[in-house]
Order: structure tokens, then C-alpha cells, then sequence
């Protein structure tokens, strides 16, 4: 009887032995859970072609605006710019000064044969002479006078022919140097128009041989100085209280998107258009030698306050429904979905009002490519 339990005992622990579970040797078995990525999170390999693909920038802090960016357009500054018409009637002989020219003031632009010039010229002449005639009579008067040989009006005549003579004397002069010409040295029929300001010369409306009249629609030249130009925006009346003289602007134009010009309001118009009910405002703008009259420009008015805010291009928010994503690097290969709330998004950029802070990385190129690869499960 002993001989058979113990033989059942003898079974049932080899059994047993067959029948454990090796894991339970081995203790608890870690969970998945443990090394699984976070659902909103991509890992990218070192050099793989998604990051090659991305560009991750700091987020920028700026100025915030007080409008959504204004429709522009830059222009001539009018205290730098000059419209020069021919002050005589004549014909376009030789041209000086080409389209793009720099030029001093004082340089030679046109040659003009003008009569006008000749009649000015003869004027002159005819009057100075006349002058030195009443001159001497004057003279001759006053001797006879003080010899008692004439009566005293005479002299009194002689000194009103004088003074006529002079008048005219002094008219004919004004009429030469108004036309820039130096009495003492005039020469042949032939007008000189100069430059009266130093500059490049934007546009010319003359040809050799053409017709040039004193009352033009159009100027013969415009001269202005490029560093100095005006953003012109025809602002909405609603907006009106939202730009003040002297406050700082932001200025974009599309063949510089990258860069930022720097501008300042210099007048508001006192009417509004009573069609469009905008307002005509002038701004100054460091061009840096970049922007040329006409291009069109995006214009943001900034705080006056110089208060900061938040700003990312467009190209790295992700929209799905009614909320907005970035993704931000929060190590190097590791980049995070994030929800973020807007302030104000224009053309190009956002501003975030809650979300990010300064300094943070942002993918700004290629958010749609990891997003695509966060939804798929990669």
C-alpha cells in the first residue's frame, strides 16, 4: 500500500513538471504598452527621405497687427520725385540722359530748338539797349537841368522813360534765368532742359526730332530717388480707427515672399472715396534697393502698443474639422501633433493665441506629409 501512494506522488510532481509554463519561470512578461509611441507622435530615422523632405524653424515672436493685412501698392514718394516739362515751345534735338540713368542736378537732359528761346533772347537785347539809351538821356537831362538850359519836367520825363526801361530790362532778364539761362553768356537759339534734383530718371517721353510743348499732358522726364517710396493703401472705412499716424507697418510684396520690408504711416486722407468708402494712406518704406513703383504689396499695420505675439507661416498648420494642428519637434526625429487655438490668419501667415511658445521647432514644410504618415499608422 505505501509502495503505490508513492508511486502516485512520483507521477503527479513529474507531471506537474511537464505542465508549467516556462513564462511563469520566467517572470512577468513586459506589456506592449511600454515601448509603443505615443498615437500622435512620428519617429523619424536618421537621413530618411521624410526628413530630408521637412523644414523644422524656430517659432517667431513679432509685433502683433491690429488690421488682417491690407491690399497695396508702392509708389513714387511725391517729396523726391520730379515731373519735368519743357518751359518752351520748340523741337527735340539731341537727348542726353537715357531711361535708367542716374543723374545730378543740374545735368543736361534735352536740346531744344526753340524760338521761344530767340524771342526770350532778343527780348533781352532789345531792352538792354534801350536801357543804356534811357540811361544817357537821363544823364544828358540832369546837365542840362543844373545849366538851366530845359525846365526841370524835362528831367522829370527822362527819369520816367528810365525807369520804364528798366523794368522791362529787369522782366527780360527774370524770363531768361527762369528758363536757366545766364544772361551774360547766352549764345544761339538752342534750350538746354536740366535735371533740378539728383536721382534716376524712371520714365521719358521725348524722341529726337519730336514736338515738345510747354503745355504737355505728360512730363518729358520723371526723375525720383529709388531709396525713397511710398506703400499706398486705400484703407476700409472700417479700419479707420485701427492706423494712426507714425505707426510702424509690415510689408510684404510677392517677389521678395520671404522678407519683410519695414514701413511708417505718413498721411491719411481727410475724405473718404464715396464709391469705394476707402480712405487714400501714405506710408514711408526702407525699399532696401528691392521694391519698384507699382508692385503691388501686402501691408499689416502693428501694435502701437509693440505688443508680441506668436506667428507661423500657413504652410504649417493642419486642419481637420473645426481645429487647427502643428507639429512641433520635441526631440531631435520626434515630432508631436499638436492642437492649436488662432488669432488671426491672413494670406501667409497665422497668429496663434494658445498652443506654442517662442522658440519652439515647427515643421513649416512637409506638415501634410507627416500627417499623412501619422494617419496611416507609420
Amino acid at each position: 500500500m505505501k509502495h503505490g501512494l508513492s508511486s502516485l506522488l512520483t507521477i503527479l510532481l513529474v507531471g506537474a513538471s511537464f505542465t508549467l509554463p516556462t513564462s511563469a519561470m520566467a517572470g512577468p512578461k513586459p506589456s506592449p504598452a511600454q515601448h509603443a509611441k505615443p498615437d500622435n507622435e512620428v519617429i523619424l530615422k536618421e537621413n530618411s527621405a521624410q526628413e530630408a523632405n521637412l523644414k523644422i524653424e524656430p517659432v517667431a515672436e513679432v509685433v502683433a497687427s491690429t488690421t488682417e493685412p491690407l491690399n497695396g501698392k508702392i509708389g513714387f514718394d511725391e517729396n523726391y520725385t520730379s515731373r519735368i516739362s519743357s518751359p518752351v515751345l520748340g523741337r527735340a534735338i539731341k537727348i542726353h540722359a537715357q531711361l535708367g540713368d542716374r543723374v545730378k542736378a543740374g545735368q543736361a537732359l534735352l536740346t531744344i530748338d526753340s524760338p521761344d528761346m530767340g524771342s526770350a533772347v532778343a527780348d533781352y537785347r532789345k531792352a538792354s539797349a534801350d536801357l543804356d539809351l534811357k540811361r544817357k538821356a537821363l544823364e544828358r537831362s540832369k546837365v542840362l537841368v543844373d545849366g538851366g538850359v530845359v525846365a526841370h519836367k524835362e528831367l522829370e520825363s527822362a527819369q520816367a522813360d528810365m525807369a520804364q526801361s528798366q523794368a522791362e530790362a529787369e522782366r527780360t532778364k527774370s524770363r531768361l534765368h527762369n528758363l536757366g539761362i545766364n544772361h551774360a553768356t547766352f549764345g544761339n537759339e538752342s534750350f538746354t532742359l536740366k535735371a533740378p534734383m539728383a536721382g534716376m530718371i524712371v520714365d521719358r517721353q521725348i524722341n529726337i526730332g519730336n514736338e515738345v510743348r510747354p503745355d504737355a499732358a505728360n512730363p518729358l522726364f520723371i526723375i525720383t530717388n529709388p531709396d525713397h517710396l511710398w506703400a499706398i493703401i486705400d484703407l476700409p472705412e472700417r479700419d479707420l480707427s485701427k492706423v494712426s499716424l507714425g505707426q510702424t507697418l509690415s510689408i510684404k510684396v510677392d517677389a521678395y515672399p520671404d522678407e519683410e520690408f519695414q514701413g511708417k504711416v505718413q498721411s491719411i486722407g481727410t475724405m473718404l472715396d464715396p464709391v469705394s468708402r476707402r480712405v487714400q494712406v501714405r506710408c514711408s518704406v526702407e525699399s532696401k534697393g528691392k521694391l519698384r513703383p507699382e508692385m503691388y504689396a501686402r501691408v499689416t499695420p502693428l501694435s502701437m502698443s509693440q505688443q508680441k505675439v506668436i506667428r507661423i507661416p500657413n504652410s504649417a498648420l493642419i486642419t481637420e474639422g473645426l481645429y487647427s494642428y502643428v507639429f512641433v519637434e520635441t526631440s531631435h526625429g520626434h515630432i508631436q501633433k499638436r492642437r492649436v487655438t488662432l488669432d488671426l490668419q491672413g494670406r501667409d501667415y497665422a497668429t496663434i493665441k494658445d498652443g506654442l511658445k517662442a522658440g519652439e521647432r515647427v515643421v513649416t514644410k512637409g506638415a501634410i506629409l507627416i500627417n499623412s504618415e501619422l494617419a496611416a499608422g507609420k
